[in-house]
């Protein structure tokens, strides 16, 4: 833009050049002279005076007000022009005044109101939303199964709205219950990886087995015989593992044994079933763990382990309910109400291995080790990574478990239970019984004072409130072993420092990596076991590096170690 002023100062010329050129041309009318000064003492000479204020003050007007208007205005044409051509050419043709588009165009501009049109969109929106959201969508009629579909639908129909808030509605509701289908049917098929058993594994326990028969160095005695009399050494670190996973069991003794500043002193007690036990006994005879010990036991070897001194478990394992409910199909549990985390716990609860004489034989270890006065007792999906040697000075102040509680800590979903995430305290059996504030403990890896526990009835009460289950239809509680366990070493329990056992990694997946690192004992319990495939990949690392991949029996049952990136 242009202005051009002539030197006589009686034209202003204005010109604008932004594609189309366009100009302005004013003229300036000749200045009259001042009028004269009235004369002092004149009389009647009011008119003329008058007359001369009169042209004065056009001039002045003139100069002071409509030249600057002028020029103001030539300034803002071109770009009044400008913005009102915009919003025309955005209209596509439509109809659209240009004294409107310019509203829309500067007005917000100009008053600080940008959002308005947008705000009175939500707002709009909001309101159908609301009028709408009650209705239901007619079954019988078609919703496009994805948003693509769903934008093409409405290019298509052009609906209003009211329809198209509707039909938004009930798309997202559609799309939202697939959602919670596929992650319900997740939680069921990782239940079925879970309880099955991997072909790796499976080859693995049937090689050693077939080993156990053909080669006398796989049969030979643990401990030899000379070392016998340490099985029974208070002065020795005595650890119990009772497990039918032989991968599962060695990671947990080498990792032990490693992590120990006194190898020498590690004493460990492995007790199996009687058809894993050939496989077992054959893979620590031809694995040794020296200069630690250990002994391998089938539970048809400990004399004590008769029907008249366990008729609770023989119960349980004949009674149909219970066999329908841990063998039984598993799909009827879930439903569509059912949030994700809830159904895994329900399926984790229906695992065969919680009616396993294994899973309950921890009840019974101050029998099953008579001259033993302290043990610490591992489940086989720890891993050990820390020297466990402090465990034993550890003074449980004549209580009989030292276990980690699990109703405190950072992690709210691990360390958040207490005795109402057991038991189902709607039952009167369990609401005249037990607090629902109490603080819950961990199973997994305890210090166990069984000459203290010789003293109590704590068996006897573990039986007792199996039968009370057994009678209630299973009714009482939701997990397997645990909830007997609480109930029956309420008052009898130390609580432990959390650093000694991490929990969590087998359905955790967002565990600290960090306070893995520096916990003693990590625990895989969960669905996600660490030897499955559905095991998590960050988590993972900390148990494999434990696995002797390069063993013959392991290479040849295709057990393969898992890629990852190594840190």
């Amino acid at each position: 833009m242009q202005l051009r002023i002539s030197p006589s100062m009686r034209s202003i010329t204005i010109s604008s050049s932004n594609g189309i050129v366009d100009s302005m041309k004013v003229r300036v009318a000749p200045q009259p002279p001042p009028p004269p000064p009235p004369l002092a003492g004149r009389r009647g000479g009011g008119g003329g005076g008058g007359g001369g204020a009169g042209w004065w003050g056009a001039g002045w007007y003139w100069r002071a007000v409509a030249f600057p208007a002028v020029v103001a205005l030539g300034c803002l044409l071109p770009f009044a022009f400008i913005l009102a051509a915009v919003p025309a050419l955005e209209a596509g043709g439509s109809k659209c005044s240009s004294i409107d588009c310019l509203g829309r165009r500067i007005g917000p501009s100009f008053l600080g109101r940008q959002g308005d049109d947008s705000t009175r969109l939500v707002q709009d929106l909001y309101r159908i939303f609301d009028q709408v959201n009650n209705e239901e969508f007619p079954s019988d009629k078609k919703l496009p199964e994805s948003f693509r579909d769903f934008l093409l639908e409405m290019k298509d129909n052009h609906y209003d709205a009211r329809t198209f808030a509707v039909r938004l509605k009930a798309t997202m509701e559609t799309m939202d219950k697939e959602v919670k289908r596929s992650r319900l049917a997740e939680q069921l098929y990782k239940h079925y990886a879970a309880t099955a058993i991997p072909k790796g594994i499976h080859c693995l326990s049937l090689r050693l087995t077939d080993e156990y028969s053909s080669n006398a160095h796989a049969r030979k005695q643990l401990p030899p015989p000379e070392l016998l009399p340490l099985l029974s050494d208070n002065s020795f670190q005595h650890y119990i593992l009772a497990s039918d996973n032989i991968l599962a069991a060695s990671v947990v003794v080498s990792s032990t044994v490693r992590s120990s500043t006194v190898p020498e002193k590690v004493v460990f007690h492995v007790i199996t079933d009687k058809k894993t036990y050939p496989g077992m006994h054959s893979w620590f005879a031809l694995n040794s763990i020296a200069p630690a010990i250990v002994e391998v036991k089938g539970v048809h070897q400990f004399d004590w382990l008769t029907r008249e001194n366990v008729p609770v478990l023989e119960a349980i394992e004949s009674h149909r309910g219970v066999r329908d409910h841990y063998h039984g199909d598993h799909g009827t549990v879930s439903s569509a109400s059912d949030n994700p985390r809830v159904l895994a716990s329900k399926l984790q609860a229906r695992s065969p291995k919680y009616i396993s004489l294994l899973n309950h034989l921890r009840i019974y270890l101050p029998e099953l080790f008579p001259n033993l006065n302290k043990v610490v007792f591992l489940d086989d999906d720890i891993v050990v990574q820390r020297d466990l040697s402090p465990l034993w000075e550890i003074n449980l102040e004549g209580k009989v478990n030292g276990a980690v509680e699990t109703c405190r800590g950072e992690d709210n979903w691990v360390m958040s239970k207490r005795f109402r995430t057991y038991f189902n305290f709607s039952h009167p059996v369990i609401a005249r019984s037990l607090d629902p504030d109490e603080c819950a403990w961990a199973y997994g890896m305890n210090v166990f004072d069984l000459a203290a526990w010789r003293k109590t009835n704590i068996r006897d009460t573990y039986h007792f409130w199996l039968k009370e289950n057994l009678k209630s239809g299973l009714t009482l509680w939701k997990f397997g072993t645990l909830p007997p366990a609480l109930i029956a070493f309420r008052g009898h329990v130390h609580g432990i420092d959390p650093s000694w056992h991490m929990l969590g990694l087998g359905y955790q997946e967002k565990t600290d990596i960090e306070s893995v690192r520096r916990a003693a004992v990590i625990h895989y319990n969960g669905q996600c076991k660490p030897w499955l495939d559905i095991a998590f990949k960050n988590l993972q690392p900390f148990w494999a590096k434990h696995v002797n991949y390069s063993n013959d029996f392991v290479r040849n049952c295709h057990i393969l170690e898992p890629q990852y990136d190594k840190e």
